[in-house]
């Protein structure tokens, strides 16, 4: 049984999607990797619809478990700033309101999960997620790759999938449920 991990690197130009599944003994595959992008002359309200939709999309048509986000830190940039918080903004609606659990993690945490490294450069990180995922080539752009290496994170370290919830939101899939179990078995050492 595979864990399904929706990872998104936001951002207001580029806003990187990829989604993995990953076994309980750490394998991770490839489902779907892609850049979501804005122009810059486009209207801030008219981007952040663009970005909230090529979420969505992802998720009706892969269905994952889990989503994880890159945790928005202080930059020197507040410009860059803002939009990467405004597109995290977005992303956090869109899950919250399919009912998926979202996992933060901050871009050390990242590296650290995938190459070992957590000061790793964004070279190695999309060296170590095409070796990861057995892919003959890295993704392209930086964004793509950095949104499959925070969904092998989340995955790698446990990452929450959303609890059941009664009203309002989807209801668990007979997959959360059968991976839910898994992990409550591991944990009490059976």
């Amino acid at each position: 049984m595979a864990l399904r991990v929706l990872g998104i690197d936001p951002g207001l130009t580029r806003c990187g999607v990829g989604i993995v599944d990953v076994t309980s003994d750490r394998r991770a595959s490839l489902v779907y990797v892609g850049v979501i992008r804005t122009p810059a002359d486009t209207s801030l309200e008219q981007r952040l619809l663009a970005i909230g939709a090529g979420i969505a999309g992802a998720i009706e048509e892969f269905a994952p478990q889990a989503v994880a986000l890159e945790r928005v830190f202080a930059q020197h940039n507040l410009r860059t700033v803002m939009g990467t918080a405004q597109a995290s903004g977005v992303a956090l609606h869109v899950a919250a309101s399919r009912g998926l659990a979202v996992g933060l993690h901050t871009p050390s945490e990242v590296k650290a999960a995938v190459t070992g490294y957590g000061a790793a450069d964004k070279t190695q990180v999309g060296a170590m997620v095409a070796r990861i995922l057995r892919l003959s080539e890295v993704p392209k752009p930086a964004d793509a790759a950095d949104a499959l290496a925070l969904a092998i994170c989340h995955a790698w370290r446990g990452g929450s999938v959303a609890e059941p919830v009664e009203t309002g939101a989807r209801a668990e899939t007979p997959a959360q449920k059968a991976w839910r179990a898994a992990e409550k078995r591991a944990s009490n050492g059976r």
